[in-house]
């Protein structure tokens, strides 16, 4: 069957929908927010740093199956050249916002390295960053890739391009503006504003600073290049990848990030939407990943179909084939 990546896109919508549905109904019966452990000192020795190799497992043999398996060079370089593009947007995150977004209370959980982030509040650089974050960041973005790249070249490779070359050819301008997503992306930023300062709580006020920087991360290259790259996208193999690193995520972070403190969040940068089952986690933990793995497949694509596209200058630049 050829694949219909408009019907498939609308599908994994409806997939989040009745997941998503009768979570937020069982979850909502939570009058009772679970309890952190105190004190978090020795209660999981190099938790954080040991808890690593759920990215890095998964990479190793994914990323030995592309290399000993994969013989398709131009895969291969589409894979680590869009990493030099998106592991960087963690760093920023990390590097910027990391101290205003998040805490990192539990310091038996981490080697002990740190390194500087920038404090807004007193707009200084700290050096309260472990190095954990950097390695998760790091392994975040390949382990998303790679999964994604297995589904969409193995596993579900039946709903894959069939002649990615010659689809390409038909791509007559790569950044297409596609307005519903700015539209839609400022519409969400509102939103939140306006729940975090008119809904009673906590942490009542402000702005929602976390969630704008997912949103940008999201939507900004949705805005370029979704018109461009929404076809070549396996939707069934991004649909595995989302809930494969959402499902990692809910182990790591519901049941052992939250609880032990590796890393909390900063309540006066959430919207204030939590899950008390989860220790009281923010709705922008789950998000992310969705913002994650959006990013990634839509920066991937676009590099894939600029090595296919133009032979001449990938010639030029990268050798023949």
């Amino acid at each position: 069957m050829k694949p219909n990546s408009s019907i498939d896109f609308k599908i994994f919508f409806v997939f989040i929908a009745v997941l998503a549905v009768p979570a937020l109904i069982t979850l909502s019966t939570i009058d009772v927010s679970q309890n952190k452990i105190v004190p978090v000192e020795n209660s999981s020795p190099l938790g954080y740093t040991w808890s690593l190799s759920l990215f890095i497992v998964p990479i190793l043999a994914i990323v030995a199956w592309l290399h000993l398996r994969h013989k398709k060079i131009i895969i291969q370089k589409a894979f680590w050249i869009s990493l030099l593009f998106l592991i960087p947007l963690g760093f920023i995150l990390d590097l910027f916002f990391g101290l205003s977004f998040f805490t990192f209370k539990n310091q038996g959980a981490v080697l002990g390295i740190y390194l500087p982030g920038l404090d807004i509040a007193q707009w200084k650089w700290l050096p309260e960053l472990p190095i954990e974050e950097f390695v998760f960041y790091v392994t975040g973005f390949i382990a998303v890739l790679s999964i994604y790249l297995w589904c969409d070249e193995y596993w579900l490779a039946a709903y894959n391009i069939p002649d990615y070359y010659q689809e390409s050819k038909s791509v007559d301008k790569l950044v297409l503006f596609h307005p519903q997503s700015i539209v839609i992306g400022i519409l969400l930023v509102i939103a939140a504003t306006l729940y975090k300062n008119l809904v009673p709580g906590p942490d009542q006020g402000g702005f929602p600073g976390y969630f704008a920087f997912l949103v940008a991360a999201s939507f900004i290259p949705s805005a370029a290049f979704f018109r461009s790259t929404q076809r070549f996208i396996n939707w069934r193999a991004f649909s595995s990848t989302f809930f494969f690193v959402l499902l990692i995520s809910l182990i790591w972070e519901a049941t052992l990030a939250a609880p032990y403190q590796w890393w909390g969040y900063n309540d006066r940068q959430m919207i204030g939407i939590t899950v008390d089952a989860w220790v009281g986690l923010p709705v922008e933990a789950v998000l992310v990943w969705m913002a994650v793995t959006f990013t990634t497949v839509i920066g991937y694509e676009t590099i894939k179909i600029i090595l296919h596209k133009d032979t001449a200058l990938k010639h030029a630049l990268f050798g023949k084939q």
